[in-house]
């Protein structure tokens, strides 16, 4: 069986998430005022996360990066998932890529595949997490995304549209992306990884082709509050069982 670690960067600072005062006397803790640790009903969003790879028999390992101003009271609001789950915890670093290779240095070298998912991305489905595995396993990488849809503006410093920029060909990139643990390795020894803003873009740098799968928009990236609201209402329809067959 080809078998998976999944790292689950979460040392992001949610700039975006809670920038008004009222919104931030909302929360009981600095922690839950960050996007990924807030909580989405009765779990915190890297929670819904992390439940898509926790039960799979081909996962062997899930590593979770923490910001280290964090971790102290991350590890003790979350110590029953942390060991009822066997997730393990890093100290994540100042760039997402920096992230990334303090988890890469846990890995274990029995997984062939290193999956990275967004700690941000709670609504992603198990049918998906299915298919970019699969994939991954056929073409060495690949990742989650979806074709863009809208009408794309360049717009200039004084909110002035200069352009308007051609969709085709263009996709919006998601997470899960998972890639052969030796390419993914080697692409984080390169002297300028810390540039990059997803780890498609270090594998494309080693000449390899990564594989696109498409996905849904339901598999939102908590940014702001309001995505917050939008998922909440995603994950009460999926307990229903809503004939809308979201996931």
């Amino acid at each position: 069986m080809t078998t998976f670690a999944v790292i689950l960067p979460a040392a992001g600072q949610s700039s975006r998430f809670s920038s008004r005062k009222s919104e931030l006397a909302e929360f009981d803790s600095p922690l839950l005022r960050k996007k990924q640790f807030a909580m989405l009903g009765s779990s915190a969003v890297w929670v819904h996360a992390a439940r898509k790879f926790l039960d799979r028999k081909d996962v062997i390992q899930l590593i979770i990066a923490i910001a280290d101003e964090d971790r102290a009271e991350f590890e003790r609001k979350f110590r029953s998932n942390l060991v009822i789950d066997g997730i393990e915890v890093v100290s994540g670093g100042a760039q997402r890529a920096d992230s990334i290779r303090n988890a890469m240095a846990k890995v274990k070298k029995e997984a062939d595949f290193v999956c990275v998912h967004d700690a941000a991305r709670p609504c992603v489905s198990s049918e998906l997490v299915d298919k970019v595995f699969a994939k991954a396993i056929q073409t060495g990488a690949a990742m989650l995304a979806c074709p863009v849809t809208d009408t794309l503006k360049r717009v200039d410093s004084k909110g002035v549209i200069t352009e308007t920029v051609s969709r085709a060909g263009l996709w919006g990139a998601q997470t899960p992306q998972v890639f052969r643990r030796d390419w993914l390795e080697q692409a984080y020894s390169l002297p300028d990884a810390s540039s990059a803003t997803d780890d498609c873009m270090l594998i494309e740098r080693l000449g390899h082709k990564v594989s696109v799968v498409e996905s849904s928009r339901i598999n939102l990236k908590i940014t702001t509050r309001e995505d917050l609201q939008i998922a909440a209402q995603l994950l009460t329809l999926n307990k229903k069982k809503s004939p809308l067959d979201f996931f």
